[in-house]
């Protein structure tokens, strides 16, 4: 029993522990240090091109040099030539000076629940606080990119706006007999096709290589929690990569050979992929540098392609994902386009195969009741469904060691001084009364994938952003508002985080200690104590959680207090109280 006990409290305290660090740890920050020795060129304000990250590969341009005083958002677009993007789901702009997609929000979304809040901002160009872009072009492999598009080619477009269904052709003639195309395409929701084209009118054969580049100046803000990823990601060579900002610190990652998959970088909700034409060969590659303190991370992808012939011409096509991470999007993009494992941008976590079909559940749920909080709290029943012959075994040992507890502590207080004679009394006790003392642990443990990869589905999925419950709860990805230590707002203040204790996460904490009542109480005195404080520690930890992961655990709470008490009421457990 004792090592039963002691097993128990490993779990809860070591998931609390988890929980504490995950809450008051800060994420860690990349170190600052110089990987870049390189020059700018006079003519592009370009980072000349480094040596190759790959023996034989030609390297990528590093992009344009950062600005050491940013200027407003709005100035820097407003400051250049663009072609207008212009679509249901997306508005923003494509700079004709490096023909790069600098400039994109999300009309879908807004940054917080205020009626007048600014839609979110995915992508911002060079020269503004954190520069956040895609970029495509032509390297060469013979060591010189002269004579190919760069940062500071001007393009020739064909229209002003870019709308779906409508595409963009850029074009621009480098004077010695090449023509180089680009032409965008947009869909109804997030994907943009890329076809890169070169016309080699020259005589003679032209050494080149298509890319594209995910650019991201400074380190985002994270959520810091164990169970989300966010940073750098994509599967290449049929893996997962999953890499977070501080990762660089170990060192670079070496570049990836595949012919099948996608690489970009996420946040929680939005996404930016580049995706090449599967079954083409192509290498992947992550990169971090530091140069004058900014932090900048990379995700590129290059083809290799035969050399272009005189009188020849060459196209490739690449995808680029820019936009929020909603299921049936992905999941539609997966299949149409045959992109290898692309649902995995979401981060669907370890039990892969249980929050995918607890997600399908939920929606399916919320598009009957019109309510995300209400399909939550039929999800949890449901669950708490296909457990129930599995708890009530459960609960039926915790009966039966209630029932005994009494002789137990008869035992401890007669063999105090002795606990092999101890350890034995019990022994004896439990086979004469028929009682497990594990019985009582194996079916929940059976539960915590289950109910885990609830938690998970529920912290992930944008669909959750922004979705009222009742009351005062109108965004359930967001903490509880209604904060009881400053008395629900009567007070004037706004109470840091570690006081920022919400109604829901009172409630999780009442209920968690109703709970624990129900079972039986741990024979050693410093493990109850310790049992006691449990409610009260995870109410300060969960009170700056999603409200809906707060509510979800409430409602579970209770639903299992109602079973336990019933069969155990049943099985006479409560007779010695």
């Amino acid at each position: 029993m004792q090592d039963q006990r002691n097993f128990i409290l490993f779990i809860i305290i070591s998931f609390g522990l988890l929980l504490a660090y995950q809450y008051i740890a800060p994420p860690v920050e990349p170190p600052v240090q110089e990987q870049s020795t390189q020059s700018i060129s006079p003519e592009t304000g370009e980072l000349l091109p480094s040596a190759a990250s790959v023996e034989g590969a030609p390297a990528l341009p590093a992009g344009q040099q950062i600005a050491a005083a940013p200027q407003p958002r709005a100035d820097v677009i407003a400051d250049s030539a663009r072609i207008e993007i212009d679509s249901p789901r997306v508005h923003g702009s494509i700079r004709l000076k490096g023909g790069r997609i600098d400039d994109l929000t999300l009309s879908d979304y807004k940054v917080d629940l205020d009626p007048d809040s600014p839609p979110v901002t995915l992508l911002s160009p060079s020269g503004t606080a954190n520069p956040y872009y895609a970029d495509f072009g032509w390297i060469s492999t013979t060591g010189s990119n002269e004579g190919l598009p760069n940062a500071g080619t001007v393009w020739q477009a064909d229209r002003t706006v870019l709308q779906p269904g409508q595409p963009v052709t850029l074009t621009w003639d480098n004077g010695r007999g090449q023509v180089f195309t680009r032409i965008f395409e947009l869909d109804e929701n997030y994907m943009v096709t890329v076809v890169q084209r070169v016309e080699n009118n020259s005589g003679a054969a032209l050494n080149i290589q298509p890319y594209g580049v995910i650019d991201r100046t400074g380190t985002p803000d994270v959520l810091g929690f164990f169970i989300l990823h966010e940073g750098l990601l994509g599967v290449l060579d049929g893996e997962l990569k999953e890499i977070d900002y501080s990762d660089f610190e170990d060192g670079p990652i070496p570049p990836i050979a595949s012919t099948n998959g996608w690489l970009g970088i996420t946040d929680k909700y939005w996404l930016m992929a580049l995706i090449p034409e599967q079954g083409e060969a192509f290498t992947g590659e992550y990169t971090y540098t530091n140069r004058n303190g900014f932090d900048r991370y990379r995700t590129s992808a290059v083809r290799a392609v035969p050399p272009v012939a005189a009188g020849s011409t060459v196209e490739t096509t690449t995808y680029l994902f820019t936009g929020a991470k909603v299921s049936d999007l992905i999941d539609g993009y997966a299949e149409t386009l045959n992109i290898h494992n692309f649902d995995r941008a979401i981060d669907w976590g370890w039990f892969y195969w249980l929050t995918r079909p607890l997600f399908w559940l939920l929606m399916t749920l919320q598009s009957w009741v019109g309510n995300f909080g209400v399909a939550i709290l039929l999800v949890t029943v449901l669950i708490k469904l296909a457990f129930f012959t599995l708890a009530n075994k459960s609960y039926v040992a915790m009966s039966k060691m209630r029932k005994v507890q009494p002789k137990m502590k008869e035992i401890q207080e007669k063999h105090k001084d002795d606990p092999q004679q101890q350890r034995e009394a019990m022994f004896k006790l439990y086979q004469d009364e028929k009682v497990n003392p594990v019985s009582g642990c194996l079916p929940m443990l059976v539960q915590i994938p289950v109910f885990f990869a609830l938690y998970k589905v529920l912290f992930v999925s944008i669909e959750m952003r922004h979705a009222p419950f009742f009351g005062w709860v109108q965004d359930l990805s967001a903490p509880d508002p209604l904060l009881i230590t400053n008395l629900f707002g009567l007070l004037p203040f706004t109470p840091p985080d570690f006081l920022a204790i919400g109604l829901w996460p009172l409630l999780m904490g009442i209920s968690m200690w109703g709970q624990q009542k129900l079972n039986p109480a741990p024979p050693d005195k410093i493990q109850a104590r310790i049992f006691m404080f449990l409610p009260i520690l995870f109410t300060f930890m969960l009170a700056r959680f999603p409200v809906g992961l707060v509510i979800y655990w409430t409602w579970n709470n209770v639903l299992t207090i109602a079973q336990q008490w019933v069969i155990m009421k049943r099985h006479g457990a409560f007779d010695n109280d």
